[in-house]
């Protein structure tokens, strides 16, 4: 095998892993492919993939978000907790995210400007976040969320047969690939996770790069702007998915 067949064949080793599991599994279990099956694994995955997808830019740059998943269920707390006192679905929704986008700048903040390594900020962070979830819920489940069938719809519907949650996981992934790969932000986000030396004498203002992929808002910027309004909007869609699934 030449060495571009073995890069390639590298450059493919997740896909490839992926699909000899599924045959594993599918001589394993004769149910394992069937439609109904496969349509509960698209919907599980989603919420996770969707997550993934937000990662890649901070693990692009060089570096990782342990606190992800303690500002996903901080702010679904705080969105469920504000749909049982009574606060309109979307808007808890709009403030989730807001509290998600929050949390978020402050890893960026710390890690750009305070010089943190971004491994102990996030590990910071994320027993900060986690143990403010378990005072805002006071360890116990929030219930009694609202019956409103398109917010429901969206975590548990279908669509042409379907899940809702995974037509919104392909479209996001269709839409962050369109980012990094034609995009002046993908081109930058790549740049500094080569080389953040190279990346400044370029000209790239490396910070702002970084509070971005921690999803930080960043101003004087317009083009990042409408980037992060989409990813904003990439958050939103998680935190329903979460709540609507349970």
């Amino acid at each position: 095998m030449d060495s571009k067949a073995l890069q390639y064949v590298k450059k493919l080793g997740p896909l490839i892993g992926l699909i000899l599991l599924f045959i594993i599994i599918s001589v394993m279990n004769d149910s394992f492919l069937e439609f109904s099956n496969l349509r509960n694994l698209l919907r599980q995955v989603s919420i996770n993939a969707i997550i993934a997808f937000g990662m890649t830019f901070v693990i692009l740059t060089g570096g990782i978000d342990l606190s992800v998943g303690s500002i996903l269920a901080l702010s679904s707390a705080v969105m469920a907790n504000l749909i049982v006192t009574g606060t309109d679905p979307v808007l808890a929704i709009v403030l989730a995210a807001g509290a998600g986008l929050v949390l978020g700048g402050i890893n960026g903040l710390v890690i750009t400007y305070g010089r943190v390594a971004p491994f102990i900020a996030t590990l910071a962070t994320m027993t900060i976040y986690r143990g403010a979830t378990l005072v805002f819920t006071d360890g116990n489940p929030i219930s009694g969320l609202t019956q409103d069938p398109l917010f429901h719809g969206f975590g548990q519907g279908d669509i042409a047969g379907l899940p809702v949650p995974a037509i919104t996981m392909f479209l996001a992934f269709i839409a962050l690939w369109f980012v990094l790969s034609r995009t002046s932000l993908g081109r930058k986000t790549y740049a500094v996770g080569g080389s953040e030396k190279v990346s400044y004498i370029a000209g790239i203002k490396i910070d702002r790069v970084k509070i971005f992929v921690m999803q930080a808002l960043i101003r004087n910027s317009h083009k990042i702007q409408y980037i992060q309004l989409f990813l904003v909007s990439i958050r939103m869609l998680v935190y329903i998915l979460f709540i609507s699934n349970t």
